[in-house]
């Protein structure tokens, strides 16, 4: 593994962060889902998840990571992980095939965002939930960043509809967080 590849690894497995399971009240899980984890990373949504649904797709741009995930999920016995790389603008993923998805810290980096939550929403089933887990804008932001009320509105315009909005008490990085539940609309 090259330096860069381990250096970008340890910086995601060091972001001091809830443990994944807090996330999962809000999707109301099944034991037949499909789900995305849009951005997965090194795999702190896909890895937690896994043994609750039938399946996750672990999606992100970096085949690199990807790999490093797959193997994590090898080590640990888990099977039912599969990746996928790609643009979030144009996911190379079969249209209404989802049950959930999550896009955890990671649709602050992808302008436009019109175009990530159209692919979130061609790529979930009608009344499919989308879990958006973000940083919330702040004065001094140390990256780019989306304000909830403007995620909220760009989600709506996507085809959703808000279920529920959540300001984490727990900060992600030292930094505010918001928690958007929606549901794709017919």
């Amino acid at each position: 593994m090259n330096q860069k590849l381990q250096k970008k690894i340890q910086n995601l497995e060091s972001i001091k962060r809830l443990p994944a399971e807090e996330f999962f009240k809000f999707l109301q899980l099944n034991k037949e889902d499909e789900l995305l984890d849009l951005g997965a990373g090194a795999g702190y949504i896909s890895l937690s998840i896994a043994d609750y649904v039938k399946k996750v797709v672990a999606f992100d741009f970096d085949k690199d990571v990807l790999d490093y995930l797959e193997n994590k999920a090898k080590d640990k016995g888990i099977t039912n992980i599969e990746t996928a790389a790609g643009d979030f603008k144009a996911m190379p993923l079969a249209s209404n095939k989802f049950d959930k998805a999550v896009a955890s810290i990671s649709l602050h980096e992808v302008p436009p965002l019109s175009l990530v939550l159209s692919e979130i929403h061609r790529v979930l089933k009608d009344k499919g939930i989308f879990l958006c887990i973000d940083l919330e804008k702040t004065d001094h932001p140390t990256g780019p960043r989306v304000p909830s009320q403007e995620m909220e509105a760009e989600i709506r315009k996507a085809g959703f509809s808000i279920k529920e909005t959540v300001h984490s008490p727990t900060p992600i990085a030292n930094q505010p967080v918001y928690i958007i539940v929606a549901q794709k609309n017919n």
